[in-house]
């Protein structure tokens, strides 16, 4: 369980960054060194990421909860925790691309996960 945890966590820092680092190539590093009052509306591309993000934050606490009831419990939910975390992998470049959906599969899947794991625990 706890390699699926730090695939979360390694996953969380790649949804993170994503929207940073699709936003650097069209300001520029300089543009983002001060307080960014002025920066233009973000493309598209860039929007997508945040959006994935703030969806991915809505997420993750309950994963993390799961696994960690799991791991106290002694309860093996690691196949729920691996359909979560590689759903979850393949939603963020679905979004990215603009693929309704199978975008939208990924997050039921991923939710699928999360219910495995819930039931897991019983």
């Amino acid at each position: 369980m706890l390699s699926w945890i730090l695939a979360a966590i390694v996953l969380h820092a790649i949804y993170v960054f994503t929207p940073t680092l699709l936003y650097f190539p069209t300001e520029g590093v300089s543009r983002h060194m001060g307080g960014r009052d002025d920066l233009p509306p973000a493309p598209p591309l860039v929007g997508r990421a945040r959006r994935a993000l703030a969806n991915w934050q809505e997420s993750l606490p309950i994963f993390i909860l799961l696994a960690l009831l799991a791991v106290v419990r002694d309860v093996d939910v690691a196949t729920g925790a691996a359909v979560f975390v590689i759903a979850r992998l393949a939603y963020l470049p679905l979004y990215l691309t603009g693929i309704p959906g199978l975008r939208t599969l990924a997050w039921v899947v991923a939710v699928v996960g999360l219910v495995m794991m819930a039931l897991g625990l019983f």
